[in-house]
């Protein structure tokens, strides 16, 4: 194969990438790749012109979620791939990793088909403790709030923000807030091609209700770390569920996790379709992506 073309999938609010992602173009050019970023739902995208579209920044595809599968599933190449996509975009991958014996953070899930009333709704919330109520489907943490159930005010506007996303036909999905986030943060474990290559802290990110907002993702702190051999395993263990579970293999992978009050990792979230790597806290991490690149494209 000579003169191959990648596209690296983005939406219209970054058409020319997010800046974590700009270094990954030279680098695939280094081994003779020309790759350019490409808006997922332009129209006017040869689609079929490329041998191989790398899922990047697609963080406003949440709203439209049956349009984004779509398109997935149109494309003749797509990493990671459609099945991929398809299992992750919708959290309730995390019941899988649960009945697997991966910790994870304990979940009350409310299901849009059976008409909850609002009574309904408010005896499924916590009544001690704070917690997060968010859609199945989501991205950046849009449509997620943090709630104290102590407070009427508070409690209020949690049954309202789960009532709003059940009459739109949303699942919903109410944990506990994990304290441990307010002091440690999160831990982000990054692989490329099955490879651990890097860890990031990132900090608390959720302070009050959900807000709506135009802006894709809120702004996060974040720092290079290192990962805890029992982070890793955790990690390592959940990926091999997604694995199974699609068929597929992992060409980019990030676990979140957060530690459970025993100190114990428990995934957060899987991102295994449109994930920040932030390769600037790795090292060599652009050229290991665009080694996976390579090799996806039968070069390797």
């Amino acid at each position: 194969m000579t003169n191959a073309r990648v596209a690296l999938a983005t939406c219209s609010q970054l058409p020319d990438l997010d800046k974590d992602d700009v270094p990954l173009i030279a680098a695939l050019a280094e081994r003779g790749v020309t790759a350019e970023p490409a808006v997922w739902d332009d129209p006017a995208v040869d689609w079929p012109a490329y041998d191989l579209v790398l899922v990047r920044s697609t963080w406003d595809y949440s709203p439209r979620h049956d349009e984004f599968l779509a398109w997935a599933r149109s494309l003749p190449k797509v990493a990671n791939s459609a099945d991929v996509i398809e299992w992750n975009t919708d959290k309730r991958y995390l019941r899988e990793l649960e009945a697997a014996g991966i910790p994870v953070i304990p979940t009350i899930w409310l299901d849009p088909a059976r008409h909850l009333s609002k009574r309904a709704v408010h005896t499924r919330m916590p009544a001690f403790g704070d917690f997060v109520v968010k859609p199945v489907v989501s991205a950046g943490a849009k449509n997620t709030g943090r709630y104290q159930p102590v407070s009427a005010e508070s409690r209020g506007k949690a049954i309202a923000h789960a009532t709003r996303l059940l009459d739109d036909g949303r699942w919903v999905m109410i944990q506990p807030y994990v304290t441990s986030v307010d002091t440690a943060g999160e831990t982000c474990l990054i692989f490329i091609d099955g490879e651990l290559t890097h860890a990031v802290r990132k900090n608390a990110l959720l302070t009050g209700p959900a807000e709506d907002t135009s802006e894709l993702y809120a702004e996060e702190e974040k720092s290079p770390f290192e990962a805890t051999p029992a982070q890793i395993d955790v990690a390592e263990r959940a990926l091999e569920v997604a694995r199974t579970a699609t068929g597929a293999d992992l060409t980019y992978a990030r676990v979140d996790l957060v530690s459970g009050d025993d100190g114990v990792p428990m995934v957060i979230e899987l991102e295994l379709t449109e994930p920040s790597l932030w390769m600037k806290y790795g090292t060599g991490v652009e050229a290991k992506l665009a080694d996976a690149v390579v090799k996806l494209l039968g070069w390797g």
